[in-house]
């Protein structure tokens, strides 16, 4: 291949010190995690590996054959021991007496779970019999872009032959499954010198009698490969060559931040999508390329690439020579409802009687030349995956069209693996969505107490958080934290000043070229401040009013104009005070401030609901815990207010309140997430008091 991320041969990392001291699955899952670490070799969550143990059997005690081999789902990258599955090579081999043939292959997954060996709970994958009827101890299935190059070429046969001579044979095309492992042990059998096996449009099998022997046979086969490639296709235009010329880095991403949110707003009709933007190297010389869109319309081949990209990507129609975003943007309905039809269409032609109904119909991947690749999907994870898959789908045609010609899978074949009742019955199989999954939520003051609570909760529920703040070290701690819990995929932060008219923009073009727009603000950033009338000064005065209500106005507003772009609603959760409502002494400045947050919120509530958006107030008091704000000299000034000192503070807050009760970040963020969340559908303009009971802040 001739991108720079395959300019650097693959690495033995076999530690023989280290393997030695390993037992037969020990040394499997070693070797997975090996091969999983280099997505040259594979895929994310692409292919599988297995080990024939001799093990004693719990109930008789005698030692029988044991086939370890991937469990369904997983990634062999980071797959642990509770990720295969085990199961007696003695019944895997008596189910050939019960095969009734291809129409019925189907049918013999459900045998699987009868040959478990000593009741592993983890499923067997489909492609188990494809290791079992192997009659080598080790077997490796890889989907390497240089290897599926090769499959996926017109003439793969002829190609395999060439490059490898007899030591790797050639197997047509077939979807995986039961059929697959007959022919698969027919081949090892006619062909016991062979070292592996092409199988066409998707994958490569490699096998050996010892573990590192297999591991080191699959890399030096994927190597060969890539150097073949690397040699043929020296010195030659990749898809034709070039006709755009890519925007700059900064114009590519402000551009994605303009798209994405109108992409989404299209293709979230049946559930809150969520977006994951690309312009490496490999996608630019792709989407700028003479041959992409005809090569785009052929589909992936590889089942795995098909099954996270679908049947073809959507071309935005954009020239980076002659840039409008604004028109492209209005093109976008019709381009995006004809690919809805085309694939209604594709469906209409390719069902069969027993099929699933359709599934969404949209795109996945999004295509635009001089910008990169745009995925959405259920997740920002599977978002991400899509992309990566299709980045490997560049890479092989890449490499196939440059030696032969590319060929997808055919449409038929790529209907049955798209819509296969095995399929189907996983994504059955597979837990309810959480309350807040495809939400997107930026959080002001999101380092703080309240916010990372706040963020903390949304996240918990499915939600992808961007946490705005002026404090970068705070950010990065809570990031830490946060991502530690849940994961990297779905919390990002923006250094934000809520005063900065331009830095509010900036952060949510950030948002929307990370996760896609935005479904939620929690405007919750703040200061406090507490002086007698006398001595407030008019700086102190407009600091409170620049940060506590300009600031939740500006915030407000680019939210309100991403919320337009989308048309799908949106939830904005004003974290306000109860001194919005009750007023108190030596605090003016504070208060008023206060309470035009939610004069605003009303406001906001008004215009927001034409348009499916709701505003709504949590008006908390003296939470102590975690608050930057009571860090500094509001801390000391309202001790001095009240006669106590900072350790009785929060005593005095407690005994004061009706409820004799501390009010916690985490009671906050229970309350941003109820008015956020679809359990308050139906309310707007209301405020709930978080303050453990203060009758002065009644809102009657």
């Amino acid at each position: 291949m001739t991108s720079a991320e395959n300019s650097k041969r693959l690495e033995n990392k076999w530690d023989d010190t280290r393997a030695s001291k390993m037992s037969e699955p020990e040394k499997l899952l070693y070797r997975s995690n090996l091969l999983g670490s280099d997505k040259r070799i594979t895929n994310y969550g692409g292919g599988n590996t297995s080990a024939k143990v001799m093990q004693d059997d719990p109930l008789t005690g005698q030692t029988t054959e044991v086939l370890w081999v991937k469990g369904s789902g997983g990634d062999v990258g980071s797959i642990k021991m509770d990720g295969f599955s085990t199961l007696y090579m003695d019944k895997l081999n008596a189910l050939r007496g019960l095969y009734r043939g291809v129409e019925f292959e189907d049918e013999m997954v459900g045998y699987l779970p009868h040959c478990t060996f000593n009741l592993n709970p983890r499923a067997a994958s489909i492609d188990t019999p494809l290791h079992a009827y192997v009659p080598a101890k080790h077997v490796d299935h890889m989907h390497p872009d240089a290897i599926i190059a090769i499959a996926a070429a017109k003439d793969s046969k002829a190609l395999t032959q060439k490059i490898f001579g007899d030591s790797i044979g050639w197997l047509p095309w077939k979807k995986p499954g039961y059929e697959l492992g007959l022919w698969l042990s027919d081949f090892c059998e006619k062909n016991p010198d062979a070292k592996g096996v092409v199988l066409e449009s998707h994958g490569l099998f490699t096998w050996a009698d010892d573990a590192k022997d297999c591991y080191e046979l699959t890399l030096q086969v994927i190597q060969t490969a890539m150097d073949w490639f690397a040699e043929e296709t020296a010195g030659k235009d990749a898809f034709g060559g070039a006709i755009h010329d890519s925007l700059d880095a900064d114009s590519r991403r402000a551009t994605a931040a303009r798209l994405m949110p109108a992409i989404r707003g299209y293709v979230s009709g049946q559930q809150h999508m969520v977006g994951h933007f690309t312009d490496s190297d490999a996608v630019l010389e792709f989407v700028n390329a003479k041959d992409m869109e005809r090569l785009a319309a052929l589909g992936t081949s590889c089942p795995d690439h098909f099954l996270r990209t679908k049947i073809c990507p959507l071309v935005v129609d954009f020239d980076p020579a002659k840039p409008d975003i604004d028109a492209t943007i209005a093109g976008l309905d019709d381009a995006i409802a004809q690919y809805r039809v085309g694939y209604q269409a594709y469906y209409d032609r390719c069902k069969r009687d027993d099929s699933p109904a359709i599934r969404d119909p949209n795109a996945v991947v999004y295509l635009i030349p001089g910008v990169g690749m745009i995925t959405f999907a259920k997740d920002k994870a599977t978002a991400r995956i899509s992309g990566e898959f299709y980045v490997n789908a560049i890479n092989v045609m890449r490499g196939a069209d440059a030696v032969s010609e590319y060929q997808g899978l055919p449409e038929q074949e790529a209907f049955d693996i798209e819509y296969w009742l095995l399929e189907e019955a996983k994504l059955q199989r597979m837990p309810a969505p959480k309350s807040m999954a495809g939400r997107v939520a930026l959080v002001t003051g999101g380092a703080g107490g309240i916010g990372a609570a706040t963020a903390d909760r949304y996240l918990r529920e499915g939600a992808c958080v961007m946490l705005a703040d002026i404090d970068d070290a705070a950010l990065a701690e809570t990031m830490d934290g946060l991502c530690a819990k849940y994961s990297a995929d779905v919390v990002r932060t923006v250094n934000m000043n809520v005063t900065d008219e331009t830095a509010v923009a900036a952060a949510y073009a950030e948002i929307a070229a990370e996760f896609g727009g935005v479904d939620i603000l929690v405007s919750n950033a703040g200061i406090a401040s507490s002086a007698p009338i006398e001595e407030t000064s008019l700086d102190l005065w407009n600091k409170n009013m620049s940060i506590l209500s300009t600031g939740y106005f500006l915030v407000s507003r680019e939210a309100f104009k991403l919320f337009k772009v989308q048309d799908m609603g949106g939830a904005v959760v004003f974290v306000a005070s109860k001194n919005g409502l009750a007023a108190s002494p030596n605090a003016s400045a504070y208060c008023t401030a206060k309470a035009s947050e939610l004069h605003l919120a009303r406001c906001l509530a008004l215009e927001g609901a034409p348009m499916g958006v709701r505003v709504n107030v949590v008006n908390p008091d003296a939470v102590l815990k975690g608050s930057k704000i009571w860090q500094g000299e509001w801390l000391d000034q309202r001790a001095g207010t009240y006669g106590t000192d900072k350790d009785g503070l929060e005593q005095m807050y407690r005994d004061r309140s009706m409820l004799k009760r501390s009010v916690l970040p985490e009671d906050i963020a229970e309350a941003a997430y109820f008015l956020a969340s679809d359990l308050s559908a139906k309310s707007t303009g209301n405020i709930i008091n978080v303050d453990a009971g203060n009758k002065e802040a009644f809102t009657r």
